[in-house]
């Protein structure tokens, strides 16, 4: 195998795919990329087992070939060289050489076929949407997912399907977010489904996911695959049945507050700072025209904050985590953001004002 490119054309797919190169395997061979130098293209495949990225991109192949390569060790020797650096790689016996300038690397390899790639995800359906949309789907309910959770099928994101819409939705047993985006569907048929894509693989996809352009997302039962401009992310999927979400979504609220999203964020933080560390209680209370806030924890401290609202209801009190309702209205993107409240032992709806494309439920805590 023997390539040449410029530094930018071998940094650029190296960055795409190392998030998934752990430091730490079982495998020696996880550590190193997958290069695949053929028709003047390298492409470049990082996996941990659960998550595959592959990244291409033009280089000038002398010699076509492949090979494993230490993904770290590479990445900082192309982050060092100078930019636009001319740089020539060859197989050397069972090494690699990295020439650049006066600078000179030797690399070991492990051989491409003790590599274990996903050749094919047999998919049952292909949906086409922006990049930009999927991303916000992602983006508006990421934080709910649970982190290592006995219960396996939280430690992800459902990825939901009904043919007009694409729906995330993440929960961790104690709140929930639900977002969606209408498909554009171009006279295809597409099937009801629902997959659960595991943690790393939803924060792998927010990193790698651009601003422009389309995504090309085909599920399988036991995958699912995006193509991403010139790189590809494949991720095994969560066995598992998600729980019956819609069941823990409040339909009809008795009680409406519509508030300042950023007054109230504010005041929420302030109150957080004397909650108590280990279960973050706030408890809000509605009185006429007014949402009282107030924390305290084992050290006898208190703090106290109000905040304007139009509210007209009877008075009522109920205790949420405070980072449940923080990370709800950082999701928010509008300058109000409406509460709908039932009683102090039941869950509260929180969204933009007359909208559903996303919403957040959390649930009450005992303070």
């Amino acid at each position: 195998m023997k390539f040449s490119a410029t530094r930018e054309q071998i940094l650029g797919p190296l960055q795409a795919v190392i998030g998934v190169v752990e430091r730490k395997q079982t495998m020696p061979v996880l550590a190193n990329v997958l290069l695949s130098a053929r028709g003047n293209r390298l492409s470049v495949t990082g996996t941990d087992l659960e998550v595959e990225l592959v990244a291409s991109g033009e280089v000038n192949v002398g010699q076509p070939g492949e090979i494993t390569v230490p993904g770290r060790k590479l990445l900082e020797i192309a982050k060092t060289l100078p930019e636009k650096a001319a740089v020539t790689v060859t197989m050397d016996g069972e090494k690699i050489k990295i020439v650049a300038g006066r600078s000179r690397f030797v690399l070991s390899t492990l051989a491409a076929s003790e590599f274990p790639v996903v050749d094919s995800v047999n998919a049952q359906q292909t949906l086409t949407l922006p990049q930009a949309e999927l991303g916000r789907l992602i983006a508006k309910t990421h934080f709910s997912m649970a982190q290592q959770d006995v219960r396996y099928y939280l430690n992800g994101t459902l990825l939901e399907t009904d043919g007009k819409l694409l729906r995330t939705v993440a929960t961790d047993g104690h709140r929930l977010a639900i977002a969606e985006a209408v498909l554009a569907l171009g006279g295809k048929s597409v099937n009801a489904q629902q997959v659960i894509v595991p943690r790393k693989g939803v924060l792998e996809l927010q990193r790698i996911l651009g601003a422009t352009g389309d995504v090309e997302i085909m599920i399988g039962s036991n995958h699912i695959r995006l193509q991403i401009g010139d790189i590809r992310f494949t991720s095994k999927l969560i066995d598992g049945k998600f729980p019956e979400y819609g069941r823990v979504i409040p339909a009809a609220p008795g009680k409406t507050v519509v508030v300042d999203r950023e007054l109230l964020r504010a005041a929420l933080q302030r109150t957080a700072i004397l909650s108590n560390e280990k279960y973050r209680g706030v408890r809000v209370s509605l009185a006429k025209d007014a949402l009282k806030l107030q924390a305290h924890n084992p050290e006898q401290e208190e703090a106290q904050d109000e905040v304007e609202i139009d509210y007209k209801g009877e008075e009522m009190e109920i205790g949420f985590n405070v980072t449940y309702l923080l990370e709800a209205l950082s999701a928010v993107d509008t300058e109000t953001v409406e509460i709908g409240l039932t009683d102090a032992n039941s869950s509260c709806l929180i969204r933009s004002p007359g909208t559903t494309q996303s919403r957040y439920v959390v649930m009450p805590m005992r303070l």
